[in-house]
C-alpha cells in the first residue's frame, strides 16, 4: 500500500465555489449538481449559524465583548442598512476563515461544491486556480421581491422586534446591499455572475453553472 500524506489544502485546490446574494437558489442550485455529479456539498449558511456560534462567543470574550448576541432590536431597529452592511461585510473575513476550517477537514477525491453569501469574491479568489471555479447568483430585484412574498422563510425575520416592519425593511434594504458588492467584487475578479430572475428554474440555472464550472465539475480540469 502506498504512502498517503495528508495535505490540508488539497480540498480547497478542488472546491467550486458558489456565492452571492440572498433568496437567488445558490443551496438549490449546489444540490442539484452534488446530485448529478456524485458531489459533496457544503451549505455555509447552515454550518455559520451552527457549527460556529461557539467560535464566535470566544470571540467577542476575547475582544472584550459580551459573549451574549445584541437585542435584536440593535441589530435590526436601531440602525440602518448602510451600517448593517457594512458590519456584515466586515464580518465575513473573519467567518470565511472558519468556513475553510471546515473544508480543510473534508476529504474527497472528487470536487465540493461550497455555496453560501458569506463565500465571497474577493475571499475566495486567491485560491482559484481559475476564476471558473466560481459562479456568483443574485437575484434582480423583481425576482427578490417574489422570493419575499412567495418563500415563508424569507418573509419571516425568525426573531421579535418592537418594529417589524422596519426590521424586515432593513434587512431587505441590507441585503440588496451586500448584494450588490458582490456583483463589483466578482467582475473585478473575472468570476462569472449570474443574475437570476424567475424565468428559468433551478435545473437551467444548475446548467448555466455547471457550463461556467466546465471540466472542474467532474474533477478531470
Amino acid at each position: 500500500m502506498s504512502e498517503q500524506t495528508w495535505d490540508p489544502s488539497e480540498t480547497l485546490r478542488r472546491t467550486l465555489w458558489i456565492g452571492g446574494a440572498q433568496w437567488a437558489g445558490k443551496s438549490t442550485v449546489a444540490r442539484i449538481l452534488a446530485h448529478r455529479h456524485g458531489l459533496t456539498a457544503y451549505h455555509y449558511d447552515y454550518h455559520d449559524a451552527r457549527g460556529h456560534q461557539d467560535r464566535r462567543i470566544a470571540r467577542r470574550v476575547a475582544l472584550g465583548q459580551s459573549p451574549e448576541n445584541p437585542s435584536p432590536d440593535t441589530v435590526w431597529v436601531q440602525t440602518t442598512p448602510e451600517a448593517m452592511a457594512a458590519q456584515t461585510l466586515a464580518g465575513f473575513s473573519e467567518r470565511f476563515a472558519w468556513a475553510l476550517d471546515d473544508l480543510r477537514s473534508l476529504y474527497s477525491p472528487r470536487p465540493i461544491i461550497a455555496e453560501g453569501w458569506g463565500l465571497r469574491p474577493e475571499l475566495v479568489a486567491p485560491l482559484l486556480d481559475t476564476p471558473n471555479r466560481m459562479a456568483v447568483l443574485v437575484p434582480t430585484e423583481d425576482f427578490r421581491r417574489h422570493q419575499l412574498s412567495t418563500l415563508p422563510r424569507a418573509a419571516a425575520m425568525g426573531t421579535h422586534t418592537s418594529d417589524p416592519a422596519r426590521a424586515q425593511a432593513n434587512r431587505v434594504a441590507r441585503d440588496r446591499l451586500v448584494a450588490e458588492d458582490a456583483v463589483r467584487r466578482a467582475e473585478a475578479h473575472g468570476i462569472r455572475v449570474i443574475e437570476v430572475d424567475g424565468s428559468r428554474d433551478a435545473l437551467a440555472i444548475a446548467d448555466e453553472v455547471a457550463g461556467w464550472f466546465g471540466e472542474a465539475l467532474t474533477g478531470t480540469g
